[in-house]
């Protein structure tokens, strides 16, 4: 049909070979100049193959996003996030990018931004959910033990120095939500109000897993800055699908990130499994 997807009869100007080499990004990134239209906003992506890789946010991330957004410093921009989380130092980096480079930023969550995802959907003055997406709580964890365990286990439990970097941890984690909520999505509210939030998020005190799922519904509760869109609406069927192309690409090409905009992408390779031993 002449109106689907992709919409245009022009010819491709990379060569032949090139191009079919190269189309799965072509075409994602003719749909993020269809998004851009909609929206009048520019469009970035952080994605991340949660499903097939162990990937998360990490210090080699931020030269990625600061290529991105160089494209498009001070205007209005919209990131498509998705990830499991990871390291808060280097999530720390990529607000601090975000913060300096994109005074006009709404997060754009198709499906989920969990742990420090979460906390990077903060920086935005707003997040578009659905009724597909969902947040997390931030607390933080040493290995495989949540901080907040540590510093709530009898006396004994653990050693003195564990106890200290749980609570550095933690304390890490509160400032930078902190900083992020009351200078973005809930400026203004009263300090006690934010407080109570991050207290929600970042102890086990309410949400009993780390892997908890936040809503549209439950975020709008907490305070967040919600911008809701229906799964019928043509921006939101825009986001799925372009989503979905990340879902079905990226484990196609070995790639456990890609970080692309309009006129950039560049992707993380999955990590190769360790070779067989021979007998």
């Amino acid at each position: 049909m002449a109106d689907s997807f992709p919409r245009t009869t022009d010819l491709p100007k990379q060569s032949p070979l090139f191009w079919v080499n190269h189309k799965d990004r072509y075409l994602r990134q003719l749909l993020i100049e269809d998004i851009q239209a909609e929206t009048g906003r520019s469009l970035l992506v952080y994605f991340t193959d949660c499903d097939n890789t162990g990937a998360q946010i990490d210090t080699g991330d931020d030269v990625h996003f600061a290529e991105l957004l160089n494209t498009c410093v001070g205007q209005p921009i919209d990131l498509l996030l998705e990830t499991n989380g990871g390291m808060t130092d280097a999530t720390e980096k990529l607000c601090s990018l975000l913060r300096a480079m994109a005074p006009d930023l709404r997060v754009v969550v198709p499906r989920r931004a969990k742990s420090n995802g979460t906390v990077l959907t903060m920086c935005g003055q707003k997040v578009v959910l659905g009724v597909e997406s969902e947040l997390g709580p931030i607390d933080p964890a040493l290995g495989a033990i949540p901080a907040h365990f540590v510093l709530n286990a009898p006396a004994g439990t653990f050693n003195a120095i564990d106890y200290q970097i749980a609570q550095t941890a933690q304390q890490q984690t509160e400032k930078l939500a902190r900083d992020l909520l009351s200078t973005g999505m809930m400026k203004g509210r009263a300090a006690a109000e934010i407080d109570e939030v991050i207290a929600k998020l970042a102890t086990r005190n309410v949400y009993h897993s780390h892997g908890s799922v936040i809503d549209y519904k439950e975020a709008q509760l907490l305070g967040f800055d919600v911008t809701f869109c229906d799964q019928n609406s043509s921006l939101w069927k825009k986001f799925w699908l372009l989503r979905a192309m990340y879902q079905f690409d990226c484990p196609l090409n070995g790639v456990a990130k890609l970080f692309e905009s309009a006129r950039i992408s560049t992707g993380v390779a999955a990590p190769k499994p360790p070779p067989t031993p021979t007998p």
